[in-house]
């Protein structure tokens, strides 16, 4: 558990589309093996100190002829943002993907002070 000691509680959240390689052919469409996608997410103002992010799926377009294996996390976590990493592996094509995301962490107060 991660205890948050601060007055000032800072909750960024937002929704974006990953991919959408049907449309172009991409690897996620076509390729097979082992595929990973990376995105940075930059906050709009830093937090105190690494928030806790939570990522997830809300929106999944696969193709039902195969097995669907997706992997999706959160890594490299600082005050400032993260990335996401999309996975998959094998035979799974991926048509699109949508992450919504989430960082709870404490914020500087305007009556904090740099001493």
């Amino acid at each position: 558990m991660q205890r948050i000691d601060t007055h000032q509680l800072g909750i960024e959240q937002d929704s974006l589309l990953l991919f959408s390689d049907f449309q172009d052919g991409g690897v996620m469409w076509t390729g097979t093996g082992p595929r990973e996608l990376r995105r940075v997410i930059d906050f709009d103002e830093p937090f105190s100190t690494s928030p806790m992010i939570t990522v997830g799926l809300s929106m999944l377009d696969i193709d039902q002829a195969t097995n669907h294996r997706v992997d999706i996390c959160a890594e490299m976590v600082t005050e400032e943002g993260f990335v996401i990493v999309f996975r998959t592996w094998g035979d799974t094509r991926v048509a699109r993907v949508r992450a919504d995301w989430m960082a709870i962490g404490p914020v500087r107060h305007t009556d904090d002070w740099d001493v």
